[in-house]
C-alpha cells in the first residue's frame, strides 16, 4: 500500500504556507467553547446521534472490587462485542479504519477487531482541565514550531489550528505528574517465540518535582528513567532522559549506565530513528509512547477529524488471570482480549522534510479527541509502502483521572514480527502514581547509583 502522492504534496504545500507564521493562542470567543460545546480538553462534547455518546465527565469512580492497588478491575467485564470486523466484512467498515488496520486484517486470517459499545471514559484532574482552558488563549508555538511559548503544563492547544499543535498535545499530555511503572516488552519471532524484557520506568514532569524551581531547567518538559530488570544479560542497564521542549535549540539530554562496564556515558542516539531500547530493531526511539521527541524533521498537516474504530477501555489486556503466553502469539497479540470502540479522532499526517533523514517517510496519526493520545499510527517507508502499524490500547486509570495505555503494539507488515510494550499481567505493583521525586534523582550520578546487577 503506497502513500497518496497527491495528499503528500498537499501536506508539503500546507506546511510551506504556514512557515514563518505565528501559531497558537485562539481568541477568547473561540476559547469560550471549552466547557460548553467542547469539553475542557477540546473534544466535541455532544455525541454523534448514534454510537458515540456525549461526554459527561468520563470515568472517575473506581468500579466495585478495585482495591486501590494499581491492579485495574474491568468496569465493562459483562459487556459483549456488538460485532466483529474481519476479512469477511472489512470492506464494509473501511471508512472507519486506517489503511494499516485494514492491511492487518487482510494479512492475517486470525486478526479481527471486536467492536464494543462506546464509552467516553477519558477524564483529567480539575486543575489539568483548568490549565488547559487557560492555555487556549496564552500558549503559542515558537521557533518554527519546535518550542512552546507561555507553557508550563497540561494540554497546550485544546483547539488546534494545525497538525503541529495537535501533535504537541499528544507529546505533552498529562500522564499523572509523577509515576513509576513496571512493565514488560516483547518482540516475538515470526513463529511467535518470545522472551520478556522487563523495565522499571520513572516519569516525572518538571513541575511535579518536590523541589521544583521555575527558573531551573526551563526548557525541560519531564525527566525519565528506565532500568532493565530482566533478563539477566541486560539487567542493571539504565537510561536517563531529560526531555527538552525545544530539542533543536537544546537536544534531548540522554545518558546510559552500562552495568557490564560500570560506567555512565552520553547517548545522543536516543532520539528520532535511533534504535529503541532492547527492541531487537522493532522500533525506533521516537516510536516509544507511540510518538515522542522533536517534531522538526517532519511537515505536519491537520487532515481533519473522523470517526474511527480504535482500541479503547482495554482492561482485558491487564487481566491478572492472563499470562503473557496467552496474550502473545505469532504475527500479532491475541485479539480475543482486545476491545475496539467508535470514537472521533484527529487525523494528522507527518511527511519527512526535504533533506531530513528518518526511516519513516510518512506517518499518519489518529489521535483520540478526548485524551489527545495517538491511538493508531500508520508508518510508510521511503518507497511509499505501508510498513508498520501501531495501535495503542487505551484505558482510563480511573483512580488517578489519567488516560494512558494498557499496552502499545507496533506491527511490521513486511517481516511479520511485532513489538508489544507495557505488559503488566505478571508484574507486581505495576503502577504507582504520586511518587515523590527531587531533581537530584535525575542526575547522571543518580543514574550510576541506580545501576545494579
Amino acid at each position: 500500500m503506497k502513500l497518496n502522492k497527491k495528499l503528500l504534496a498537499t501536506g508539503v504545500l500546507a506546511a510551506s504556507m504556514f512557515a514563518g507564521q505565528a501559531w497558537g493562542a485562539v481568541s477568547a470567543e473561540e476559547a469560550a467553547k471549552l466547557g460548553n460545546s467542547l469539553t475542557p480538553m477540546g473534544a466535541e462534547k455532544a455525541g454523534n446521534g448514534g454510537a458515540i455518546p456525549a461526554w459527561t465527565g468520563g470515568l472517575t469512580t473506581p468500579p466495585p472490587g478495585y482495591n486501590n492497588d494499581g491492579i485495574y478491575v474491568n468496569p465493562f467485564a459483562d459487556e459483549q462485542p456488538k460485532f466483529t470486523i474481519d476479512q469477511s466484512n472489512v470492506e464494509q467498515y473501511k471508512d472507519n479504519l486506517s489503511p494499516g488496520q485494514v492491511a492487518m486484517i487482510e494479512r492475517y486470517d486470525d486478526y479481527f477487531m471486536p467492536v464494543y459499545e462506546t464509552h467516553r471514559t477519558a477524564a483529567y484532574p480539575e486543575e489539568v482541565m483548568e490549565q488547559t482552558v487557560e492555555n487556549a488563549t496564552t500558549v503559542e508555538l515558537i521557533k518554527d514550531g519546535n518550542g512552546l511559548g507561555n507553557y508550563q503544563s497540561a494540554t497546550p492547544f485544546p483547539i488546534p489550528q494545525n497538525g503541529l499543535e495537535a501533535i504537541w498535545n499528544h507529546i505533552t499530555r498529562y500522564r499523572g505528574g509523577s509515576v513509576q511503572r513496571t512493565v514488560g516488552q516483547v518482540t516475538p519471532t515470526e513463529g511467535g517465540e518470545f522472551s520478556v524484557v522487563k523495565f522499571q520506568d520513572e516519569l516525572t514532569w518538571r513541575t511535579y518535582l518536590s523541589d521544583y524551581n521555575p527558573d531551573e531547567d526551563a526548557n525541560v518538559l519531564f525527566y525519565f528513567k528506565q532500568a532493565i530488570t530482566a533478563p539477566a544479560r541486560l539487567a542493571g542497564n539504565v537510561l536517563l532522559v531529560h526531555e527538552t521542549i525545544d530539542q533543536v535549540a537544546e537536544p534531548r539530554r540522554a545518558w546510559v549506565y552500562n552495568a557490564g562496564q560500570r560506567r555512565v556515558r552520553r547517548a545522543p542516539q536516543v532520539a528520532y530513528d535511533g534504535p529503541g531500547t532492547a527492541s531487537d530493531g522493532m522500533r525506533t526511539s521516537d516510536n516509544f509512547d507511540m510518538f515522542n521527541g522533536a517534531p522538526d524533521r517532519y511537515n505536519w498537516e491537520l487532515v481533519g477529524k473522523k470517526e474511527m474504530y480504535i482500541p479503547y477501555n482495554s482492561y482485558k489486556l491487564t487481566d491478572r488471570s492472563l499470562s503473557y503466553d496467552q496474550i502473545i502469539q505469532a504475527g500479532h497479540i491475541n485479539q480475543d482480549y482486545t476491545r475496539y470502540e467508535l470514537h472521533r479522532v484527529w487525523h494528522v499526517r507527518a511527511t519527512l522534510k526535504e533533506g531530513a533523514r528518518h526511516i519513516y517517510a510518512q506517518r499518519d496519526f489518529y489521535i483520540d479527541e478526548d485524551s489527545w493520545q495517538a491511538s493508531v499510527i500508520d508508518h510508510y517507508d521511503g518507497r511509499g509502502e505501508l510498513w508498520r502499524v501501531a495501535e495503542a490500547h487505551n484505558m482510563q486509570f480511573y483512580d488517578q483521572n489519567v488516560p494512558w495505555y494498557a499496552i502499545e503494539t507496533l506491527y511490521d507488515l513486511l517481516s511479520g514480527r511485532y513489538l508489544a510494550l507495557g505488559l503488566t499481567n505478571e508484574e507486581e505493583n505495576p503502577y504507582e502514581f504520586g511518587v515523590e521525586r527531587r531533581s537530584r534523582d535525575y542526575t547522571p550520578a543518580a543514574l550510576r547509583r541506580a545501576g545494579t546487577r
